[in-house]
């Protein structure tokens, strides 16, 4: 690795860490400004005002903003995230359980998007200009084009309404065989691909035609190499960066896209634990619930800038 590519390098990483603590700020103030005052949530409409002002002193809600940001950031860079206000709780225990639901949700859903995707997206690039590729490119606009939501709304009203092949609630406490696994994880991962894999395909179907174009993949034409050998031998190589870029970059959308699949499927992943947090007003699993999609989200970016860093053959 030489300078220019360590210090391109460098330069990302600093860049997410400083982009990190200005995030980590956004979410304190805004998790701060929420309506509703949360002594008052917490005790009831029956509270009195004394009981309300000792339980903001308590929980030191009447501290300046600026102490309470201090306070939270050494928390969380010390591995405590706080205590619960609605259950009482560490906050980590909380979050354990529900992490390693979202992450297998995650997991299950990159494991059929990401194949899917990078086929017919190869694919597409090798006929492009084809009925074949304007198919796939109508289906990816028509994906993009509609919301998360309306998607595990129709998956919904058709496997689970009409079909009643699936059921609209998964319950991951009922898992004991495959046929449970699939019942379970079947819609939210179905609505989870389209969204992911759709942006995923338009990426990679740019990349390698991008790649395609170049004058050496010509040359290999003009010589009588099948466009399948061009494509295998030639263009994936050169296209590996963007292709790894836009894997990156789709599967951040996911983070995106699991907050509304978990609540309409009510699945017990974080995102889930978050959305109710929000409605008891429970500040501190709200913020780092928050910071933990924040965490994965700069994870993928940064990932994929390195890996278009590194794969640019420019600066090889």
């Amino acid at each position: 690795m030489n300078k220019e590519v360590l210090s391109l390098v460098l330069s990302r990483l600093l860049i997410a860490l400083i982009t990190l603590v200005i995030v980590s700020f956004a979410v304190f103030t805004a998790t701060s400004l929420l309506p509703g005052d949360t002594a008052s949530i917490l005790l009831g409409q029956a509270a009195t005002p004394e009981a309300v002002a000792g339980l903001r002193k308590a929980m030191h809600l009447d501290d300046p903003a600026f102490v309470r940001f201090i306070y939270w950031m050494g928390g969380l860079l010390s591995g405590d995230l706080g205590t619960s206000y609605a259950n009482n709780m560490p906050v980590a225990d909380l979050i354990s359980g529900r992490f390693a639901n979202s992450m297998k949700l995650a997991g299950i859903t990159a494991l059929f998007a990401v194949p899917i995707a990078l086929t017919l997206g190869i694919t597409a690039a090798m006929v492009r200009g084809s009925l074949y590729d304007r198919a796939v490119t109508v289906f990816t606009i028509g994906v993009i084009s509609v919301p998360e939501f309306m998607i595990a709304t129709l998956a919904v009203m058709f496997f689970a309404v009409y079909l009643q092949w699936l059921p609209a609630i998964s319950f991951t406490n009922e898992v004991h065989t495959i046929t449970d696994i699939v019942r379970v994880y079947a819609m939210p991962v179905i609505t989870l691909t389209f969204g992911v894999s759709a942006q995923m395909i338009r990426m990679t179907r740019a990349a390698v035609v991008e790649t395609l174009n170049t004058p050496y993949a010509e040359m290999a034409l003009l010589k009588g190499a099948s466009r399948s050998r061009i494509v295998l031998k030639h263009a994936l190589p050169n296209a590996l960066g963007p292709i790894v870029n836009a894997i990156a970059l789709s599967l951040s959308y996911l983070l995106g896209g699991v907050i509304i699949v978990e609540t309409i499927f009510n699945y017990p992943g974080i995102a889930k634990l978050m959305v109710d947090a929000v409605a008891t007003r429970d500040l501190p699993l709200i913020q780092s619930c928050a910071m933990i999609f924040c965490v994965g989200y700069l994870i993928l970016i940064t990932t994929a800038d390195i890996v278009a860093i590194l794969a640019n053959p420019r600066l090889r």
